[in-house]
């Protein structure tokens, strides 16, 4: 299981934002070939995004790519470039169904192939961003095992339905089916669900942490965001705080000494606690020692030049 509260797309096509990148504390990067980029742009793009992989998987970050829609006749190309060793994944932009999922999947088969990987080592986080979409959303989530995460996307999705971000009421009503329906979709199939990006303005910190604990109280793990500022509310949001960390490991000590005294339910500071409980706390344990591995590792990552890898890209 990966460690995905905080995705930061990174436009494919800017050096200044990749090299920006590799010094950021989140938990994933986005290189961004899709909306980002221009078509004139977008072969330059996957140059500058497969040589940047490794030095940024270098600093503890998850790497992604946001490659673009099945529709538009670029996918492969942009598979081609960017199924390079060190890649995590990608994300299939505007995905409607499992087939979509599926042929994304056989293309990376062919690449890894080709490249001499284990056949299934890039993962798939498909974008559910239109209607079609959000009604196959568990089709989607559970289009085979390389689906580690489901995101949501507010902005393509509302404008399929005739309307722009920019008239979302505050509340954001509009977009409650279709986030439910994502993280629904997404628990069922046993995968994260990621939410939408914020349209706010960048300085509306009341309103991302809003929108964000909003999206953590739908079940949501993780969001994506557009700008580094985002990150350390984003990646607080989605952390166990210390009290619920220690409340977490106190269920799974007492109910784990229950079980082996022959006992299906306990009493702890005057709560009942049956199977349930544990499986939840033991899921946060497992989750928050996941989050101190991950932040050891990128204590102890070396600084990163991207000079150094693009000398021995080919």
């Amino acid at each position: 299981m990966m460690v995905l509260r905080s995705l930061l797309f990174v436009p494919g096509n800017s050096m200044r934002m990749i090299t920006k990148a590799a010094t950021l504390p989140v938990d994933a990067i986005i290189f961004d070939l899709e909306d980002a980029v221009p078509l004139p742009d977008k072969e330059t793009a996957r140059v500058m995004v497969r040589d940047s992989v490794r030095a940024v998987k270098a600093t503890g970050a998850h790497v992604f790519v946001r490659v673009n829609a099945l529709l538009t006749g670029l996918t492969g190309d942009d598979l081609k470039a960017v199924g390079v060793d060190g890649l995590d994944g990608i994300m299939l932009a505007k995905a409607e169904s499992g087939s979509d999922v599926m042929e994304a999947a056989g293309m990376l088969g062919d690449v890894e192939k080709g490249r001499g990987l284990e056949v299934g080592c890039i993962k798939i986080i498909p974008l559910v961003e239109t209607a079609k979409g959000i009604i196959n959303a568990y089709e989607i989530a559970s289009a085979g095992e390389r689906v580690v995460a489901v995101g949501f996307g507010a902005g393509d999705y509302y404008r399929d339905l005739g309307r722009s971000v920019a008239s979302l009421t505050p509340e954001q009503t509009e977009l409650l089916y279709a986030r439910s329906k994502t993280v629904v979709a997404s628990r069922a199939a046993g995968v994260w669900p990621l939410d939408t990006v914020f349209f706010g303005r960048l300085a509306d910190r009341e309103g991302l942490l809003k929108e964000t604990l909003l999206a953590r109280q739908l079940g949501f793990k993780g969001k994506m965001i557009i700008h580094p500022a985002q990150i350390e509310e984003v990646t607080r949001v989605f952390s166990p705080s210390a009290e619920e960390a220690e409340e977490s490991r106190k269920i799974v000590a007492a109910f784990e000494e229950a079980q082996s005294q022959g006992l299906g339910a306990i009493s702890l500071d005057g709560k009942m606690i049956d199977i349930m409980n544990y499986r939840q706390a033991r899921e946060m344990v497992d989750f928050v020692e996941m989050i101190a591995g991950r932040e050891e590792k990128r204590r102890l990552a070396p600084e990163v030049s991207l000079l150094r890898y693009f000398a021995t890209s080919r």
